[in-house]
């Protein structure tokens, strides 16, 4: 590689995309290397931020539609973050764009990469827990089967099959991450399936009510914002030779109930927070949750150095700090 890199980040206006972009403009360096160039790309035009120490060419682009794929790597970045998709509701009210985006986005990326003779970039690929699929005994183990039970599970193993084989065949060099549920989103609730996870927690602290559509003795597992752009930098850097041509790795995360995350939502912003929680059972979001995983024990992504979060009190006090400038609403 050379001594500046470029950077492509697909689904660049998504959170995740935002917040990595935030970091790397904080911290302009990737491996030792300064960075010279980020490429964002999304459906939407991404919003590119001000005084970067390096160049931002920002584009919208539907990796689905032919050409647009190609176009994303035409200057050959060294490292792809491929987080662009359609998120889990959506993906299972919407069939035919779930697969369109989800599937066809990231094989048409990925036969761009390997259609550039001397092309070899880092690929890292934002995939899910939603890969897995009950019935679970216990927790999740790196071993454990996929067997999803949803539209956007499986369009993320197929993804992560593909992750593997063009790995293996020495098209690129991919790591792909299997995120929890990233508890607190910031800004406004999206179509995911997981989104009242964050919904039951940022809504009360801001102030506002929130919808709980399951049953809080329901148990599942959470990964704050910082940890997941912790976990891509990470990936992106990771010495691969030692993932004995299995490059798809669960992500630690904190797992606890829906009670234990409104008791540290208690913690932090009291019971008038508590109360502003409503209870609506959504049937479809009980059918799409119950099929994932609750908890996982990511012995291979410990090992390789990949840390999680604390506590959810901790995820808890990551969004106070980092969305609402270290105070809860009264």
């Amino acid at each position: 590689m050379s001594e500046s890199l470029h950077i492509l980040i697909t689904g660049a206006a998504g959170m995740i995309g935002q917040k990595l972009i935030a970091r790397l403009t904080r911290e302009p360096r990737l491996g030792g290397k300064p960075i010279e160039r980020l490429t964002l790309v999304d459906v939407v035009e991404p919003a590119a931020p001000n005084n970067t120490p390096f160049k931002v060419t920002s584009r919208t682009g539907d990796l689905s539609l032919p050409g647009e794929a190609s176009a994303a790597v035409a200057d050959s970045p060294q490292y792809v973050f491929h987080l662009a998709g359609v998120v889990s509701g959506e993906a299972e009210t919407d069939f035919e764009k779930g697969y369109r985006v989800n599937i066809d986005g990231t094989r048409f990326l990925f036969e761009a990469i390997r259609s550039r003779e001397g092309y070899k970039p880092r690929v890292v690929f934002t995939s899910s827990a939603a890969v897995y699929g009950g019935p679970f005994d216990g927790p999740v183990t790196d071993d454990f089967q996929l067997t999803p039970h949803s539209s956007y599970g499986v369009a993320k193993a197929i993804g992560e099959q593909w992750l593997a084989d063009y790995s293996r065949r020495g098209f690129f060099d991919g790591v792909g991450i299997r995120l929890p549920a990233i508890t607190v989103r910031p800004g406004k609730p999206n179509k995911a399936a997981s989104g009242f996870f964050s919904s039951i927690i940022r809504e009360p602290l801001a102030g506002q009510n929130a919808m709980l559509p399951i049953s809080e003795d329901t148990l599942h597992s959470h990964a704050s914002p910082r940890a997941a752009v912790n976990y891509l930098l990470h990936a992106a850097t990771l010495d691969t030779s030692g993932l004995d041509q299995r490059p798809n790795l669960m992500m630690p995360a904190v797992a606890c109930t829906i009670a234990e995350q409104i008791e540290a939502l208690r913690k932090a912003g009291g019971d008038a927070a508590v109360a502003r929680i409503r209870r609506v059972r959504d049937t479809l979001i009980e059918r799409i949750v119950s099929g994932w995983p609750h908890q996982f024990e990511a012995k291979r992504a410990l090992a390789l150095g990949f840390v999680p979060d604390k506590s959810f009190d901790e995820i808890v006090a990551i969004h106070i700090e980092d969305e609402l400038g270290g105070k809860a609403a009264a």
